[in-house]
């Protein structure tokens, strides 16, 4: 297969799994309706950002060590899941809280720590670079030309954060604000036990070492 059809199959490949749902799609989506579009994007960046980091460790051939090192796995998948239930008893906890889309200073915080947020809701889950591994090692040559290596990265970055992007600005609009702002306590917990579910998947599948 020529590297260029190759790219354009892990990229379609890559954003098919992107738009699988996942805990990522309910941080985005809950960031774009509870706080601001301005969260949502941020959001999206952040899992753009972990894309292209996957990128870097399936292209430099590192996800081997996942798939054949058992407990380095089996940690992270603990790690990883933790992180999640973690993440979910602080939106649970937010639930009642009421939301305050004034405050300038506050708005800022919120921007940068929803990048970080996103960025870290995609690193938590090894799985995904495991995925990523997979189909780099299944696609791609066994020796890529030198092109690969500086396409590949921000089309990926363009896939993971484009998908993202689209669902921040759909759960941003203004209806699903109003809705939210309504329901919001029965949302958050939803969303919480959502993302907490996720993560107790993970730990729960972790003596698993396949995907």
């Amino acid at each position: 297969m020529p590297a260029s059809t190759a790219i354009v199959t892990i990229l379609a490949a890559l954003l098919l799994g992107a738009m699988s749902p996942g805990p990522s799609f309910v941080i985005v989506a809950r960031n774009a309706i509870g706080l601001s579009r301005g969260d949502g994007l941020a959001t999206a960046a952040g899992m753009g950002i972990g894309g292209v980091f996957f990128s870097g460790i399936a292209l430099l051939g590192l996800y081997t060590l996942l798939a054949t090192v058992e407990w380095l796995y089996v940690g992270l998948k603990v790690a990883g899941g933790l992180y999640l239930i973690y993440l979910a008893s602080k939106i649970w906890r937010g639930a009642a809280k009421p939301l305050a889309f004034d405050a300038a200073q506050a708005a800022a915080t919120n921007v940068r720590k929803s990048f970080w947020i996103g960025l870290s809701t995609q690193l938590s889950n090894p799985k995904t670079a495991v995925y990523y591994g997979s189909i780099f090692a299944a696609l791609l040559p066994q020796h890529p030309p030198l092109w690969c290596y500086f396409a590949l990265p921000p089309a990926i970055f363009a896939i993971e954060a484009g998908w993202y992007t689209v669902v921040a600005l759909c759960f941003s609009s203004k209806r699903p604000r109003e809705v939210y702002l309504q329901w919001k306590a029965w949302i958050d917990r939803v969303a919480a036990s959502a993302v907490a579910a996720l993560g107790l998947r993970l730990i729960l599948t972790a003596h698993k070492v396949g995907i």
